[in-house]
């Protein structure tokens, strides 16, 4: 996530944490930063009317600052002291139409009865797992005074999944669907309540869920009915494979999933063969914490169930095949077809970019952390893999924004199997994936919740040369990707950059002509989510190994520069006879940049003066289609809603 100084919407609540920092601090000096820009944050509130909180509301959540990424009143609402509901009422009562286990995915209606006065902060929430105490935490007292958090103790053991406000029926409040509780002697109604039914979107996360009724919105809610136990057909179930290169040779491919089952499986393919899985997990240990309790190791944490991971060999590149995992005992996902993709020191590669996707509800429902284009992307690219045009993938991090809420990325990964499952799904990392105080990454933001990097690296794992340490390069075609870590160390001593150097220096530029340098903070943004130090110390590396193209993210639009060098134009593009801007590489100047980061995430406008160098800027959700062969390669930005070409260029070389 980056700068939203100049957000196309209102001042949003998620901007309420100072994500914009580009110098590393010391905790410190993070908490005195923090606490300074808090204040700042309530005189911006007293003279304007943008700002959603209070005084009051922002003095009581400021605990919630500190350690979490996205300021919502549903975000917070563990933080909110459990009241009690207003007046006894024995009519109402919770219920949900699925009479037998739940499916892998569906779609399942919940409806609420006997309420004698709906109210607009009605709400109903899913919890998980079932047996959470839904009255209160009263264990947790002791060790959240411990830390020195003296705010009202946490509501639910466990988070919401997500929730709805009742009134998504439309007719609700007006209590179209009436029913008479009590007669009096001669038939005359005594008591009518009120009903209603709203739809939830449910996929298998293993454990059992419950739904809840609220009262009184997110800042005083208070139970007013509990639903019945609901438990998943096939907890154990093998879900959301997904694809990755492990080298350059287009003959292996790993395919990495998800169970509730803790014994290897296989992955089936090629006709006959198969390989058995690697199985991993990972704990409340594993996860990263503060004085204040991070949601990771908190009420954010959901058990990941385990992790599979497995190689198919002997394949061929750019060539079809088919695969199905799991076990006899845990149960087969489909049959699947997928693509290798071309290896390195070919000629030709098709491959989609993009960053700061995430995902969002297929329902009606809030969750802590929306990206309200992610949907409209999948889709889009969904469209364009099945036409088999597609080799690969490149998503340059921010991956899901579950950031301590851990259920977030078993949705995230429905959201993505049906491209991550057909072809290579490459990833860099993130803020919102490594940042946390005290936890070894560059920038110590809360951004990841606590995660540290570590579901992160279980879910996709990356040719990289050890854990924590999220960097690799790979060739496809005639391309060689240089994929870095923004949020490790990248100073000229450090361990990151020499690898840089030594990697770059040792690109055969006759087997792949086109050098992609990628990850995820820029080095250039008119929107000024840039850290000057990342600029000068990396840039020249560049420049000196003649990098072709640039692709970052972390800011929520699209924008491609000149060939920039030192915040200056070296070159400009031409047109084209197609009247496309084409860069000439046959006499190399600098590389062009390009910011990717609108697939999902809320989009960031453009100042009114943007930078000098800056030369296309567009708000729009999207993705980068790129194709390359020896002598040329062509960039599209292609807006997947429209499917509309927004920009496009190419470079060229002899």
């Amino acid at each position: 996530m980056g700068s939203t100084c100049y957000n196309a919407h209102k001042f949003p609540s998620n901007c309420l944490i100072p994500i914009f920092i580009t110098t590393p601090l010391h905790s410190t000096m993070w908490f005195t930063f923090f606490l300074s820009f808090s204040i700042s944050l309530l005189h911006h509130a007293s003279s304007s009317s943008v700002s959603p909180l209070s005084h009051t509301k922002l003095l009581d959540s400021m605990d919630g600052f500190q350690n979490y990424t996205a300021i919502s009143d549903f975000r917070l609402v563990n933080r909110r002291k459990l009241g009690a509901c207003l007046g006894k009422n024995p009519y109402r009562k919770i219920q949900v139409n699925s009479k037998s286990e739940l499916l892998d995915d569906q779609m399942i209606t919940v409806t609420v009865s006997g309420v004698l006065l709906p109210s607009k902060s009605d709400w109903v929430g899913m919890i998980t797992p079932s047996n959470a105490n839904i009255n209160a935490c009263p264990q947790n007292v002791i060790l959240y005074q411990q830390t020195g958090d003296l705010s009202a103790q946490p509501l639910l053991c466990h988070y919401p999944v997500k929730a709805q406000f009742v009134s998504n029926d439309p007719g609700y409040i007006g209590c179209q669907k009436k029913e008479c509780k009590k007669y009096d002697q001669k038939g005359k109604c005594l008591v009518t309540t009120c009903s209603a039914s709203i739809t939830f979107h449910v996929i298998n996360i293993r454990t059992d869920i419950q739904f809840v009724f609220f009262g009184a919105g997110f800042q005083t809610p208070c139970v007013l009915a509990i639903s019945e136990l609901l438990k998943f057909s096939n907890p154990k179930k093998p879900l959301y494979g997904h694809l990755s290169s492990v080298d350059s040779t287009g003959t292996s491919m790993r395919l990495t999933w998800v169970s509730g089952d803790k014994n290897p499986q296989q992955v089936q393919y090629a006709n006959g063969k198969s390989q058995t899985s690697r199985v991993t997990t990972f704990s409340q240990d594993s996860m990263c914490t503060s004085a204040l309790p991070s949601p990771a190791v908190d009420f954010g944490w959901h058990d990941p169930g385990y992790i599979h991971s497995a190689v198919m060999t002997g394949l061929k590149p750019s060539t079809r095949f088919s695969y199905r995992y799991g076990s006899n005992s845990a149960g087969w996902s489909a049959k699947i077809n997928f693509k290798t993709p071309p290896s390195g020191g070919s000629n030709e590669l098709k491959f989609l970019a993009f960053g700061d996707m995430g995902k969002a509800p297929r329902d009606a429902s809030i969750e802590h952390y929306i990206q309200p284009g992610s949907i409209a992307v999948t889709q889009a690219m969904a469209n364009e893999i099945s036409s088999g045009n597609v080799d690969s993938i490149f998503h340059i991090g921010d991956i899901s924004y579950a950031t301590g809420f851990l259920v977030e990325w078993d949705f995230f990964l429905h959201l993505i199997t049906p491209v991550a499952s057909q072809v290579s799904y490459m990833t860099a990392i993130g803020n919102h994936e490594r940042d946390y105080v005290s936890s070894g990454s560059l920038y110590i933001t809360p951004d990841s919740g606590g995660e540290c990097g570590v579901p992160y690296e279980s879910y996709f794992p990356m040719p990289t040369p050890a854990k924590d340490k999220p960097w690799y390069s790979i060739e496809q075609g005639s391309v060689h990707f240089v994929v870095i870590s923004t949020e490790h160390d990248w100073s000229k001593n450090s361990e990151q950059y020499q690898w840089m150097s030594r990697d770059m220096a040792s690109v055969d530029r006759s087997r792949t002509p086109w050098l992609i340098f990628t990850g995820h903070r820029p080095m250039y943004s008119s929107c000024g989510s840039v850290d000057i130090r990342f600029l000068l110390a990396v840039e020249p590396l560049l420049v000196a190994n003649k990098v072709d193209l640039v692709m970052f993210g972390h800011v929520h639009n699209y924008e491609r520069t000149c060939a920039v060098y030192k915040s200056k134009c070296l070159a400009m593009p031409k047109k084209g006879a197609d009247g496309v801007d084409t860069y000439d590489n046959s006499n190399y100047q600098a590389p062009v940049h390009t910011i990717i980061g609108m697939a999902g995430f809320r989009l960031d406008g453009f100042p009114p003066k943007p930078g000098s160098w800056s030369l296309s800027r567009i708000s729009e959700f999207g993705y980068a289609r790129v194709h390359a062969i020896k002598t040329q390669l062509n960039f599209e930005f292609v807006n997947a809603y429209t499917k509309k070409i927004e920009d496009r260029f190419r470079i060229i070389k002899s």
